[in-house]
């Protein structure tokens, strides 16, 4: 049985995701690589896939109870061929051991996603 460490909640806005999607640094201070290329690769919903895997390692973070002291590129949110969305961890945010649980949502011109980090 595993033992729930942490749990995190975050929320984004879409419009705000919008505003920086054309920025090239912002992008890759906070995506990874693969991540621009599938935000990139979404066409009209750019902006809410970027909400909701901001939102995702914001969640993450906050689970993890480290703020912003380990790099949002240590964090990966990808997607299984279901489209569940999974969390991949490396650098600092691996070294903290355990399993990342996600779920990503949006409504309007929000987007939300939470983190349960088990032991």
């Amino acid at each position: 049985m595993s033992e729930i460490r942490g749990i995190g909640l975050d929320l984004c806005q879409i419009s705000r995701m919008k505003e920086l999607l054309d920025s090239g640094h912002s992008l890759r201070r906070l995506f990874t690589a693969s991540e621009q290329a599938y935000i990139r690769a979404r066409g009209e919903t750019a902006a809410q896939t970027m909400a909701g895997i901001f939102a995702a390692k914001e969640a993450i973070l906050k689970a993890l109870g480290t703020g912003m002291s380990i790099p949002m590129t240590d964090i990966c949110i990808s997607h299984t061929p279901l489209g569940q969305p999974v969390a991949t961890l490396t650098g600092k945010a691996e070294e903290m051991g355990g399993t990342i649980l996600i779920s990503i949502t949006h409504e309007g011109d929000m987007a939300a996603a939470n983190a349960i980090w088990l032991a």
